[in-house]
């Protein structure tokens, strides 16, 4: 006798279908959400690692910075330790020559007239004093033109003022000798500014 199945089997089977599929469509949704919270750790520790590095960068420049610096400073340093090396050197060397120059200046004063002043800018030196006659003055001009410690004699002035006893005042000029060799690059030297008379 056959038999009949009277269950709404269709139904069944329909519900059974619908459930598969929310266990698919729900298992294909949390393997996506791992897949895609994965994907955001992963990305999020390759940034992370890239910032690090990128920090350990901006470290490290700051610190060649500071070391260039420190270089830079240290070559100045000692430049301008060499400079003054150099000046205390050339001072060392024209030491003698001051004990010289003093020497030759009381040589070269004639008698009949004395210094009031002597004057030195570099290698130039202003003499100022007082002369019993002109011819004083032009003796003392030709012993400085005479002298191994003094050159180029140039007289600027030479009065009597009205009143004055014992002689006339005079200015004269002079270049002083010297056994330092200067420096090639070294600018000429000008002479001094003279008072009351022409450059």
């Amino acid at each position: 006798m056959p038999r009949i199945n009277l269950l709404p089997w269709r139904e069944a089977q329909r519900s059974e279908r619908k459930i598969a599929f929310m266990v698919a469509l729900g298992a294909s949704t949390g393997a996506a959400v791992i897949a895609a919270f994965g994907a955001y750790l992963m990305f999020g520790s390759m940034i992370a690692g890239q910032e690090r590095r990128n920090e350990l960068l901006h470290t490290e420049i700051k610190e060649l910075d500071k070391q260039i610096e420190e270089i830079n400073n240290l070559e100045s340093a000692k430049q301008k330790f060499i400079a003054r090396m150099e000046i205390i050197e050339k001072l060392q060397r024209s030491r003698p020559e001051i004990v010289h120059l003093f020497d030759e200046i009381v040589r070269t004063v004639p008698d009949g007239m004395y210094l009031t002043a002597v004057k030195q800018a570099d290698k130039h030196l202003k003499f100022e004093g007082v002369a019993q006659s002109s011819t004083r003055v032009s003796t003392f001009m030709r012993n400085i033109d005479g002298s191994n410690w003094l050159k180029n004699p140039d007289l600027e002035r030479i009065e009597t003022k009205t009143g004055q006893i014992g002689g006339s005042n005079f200015t004269v000029y002079a270049d002083q000798v010297t056994t330092i060799n200067e420096d090639t690059d070294a600018k000429p030297n000008t002479r001094v500014a003279r008072a009351g008379g022409s450059p």
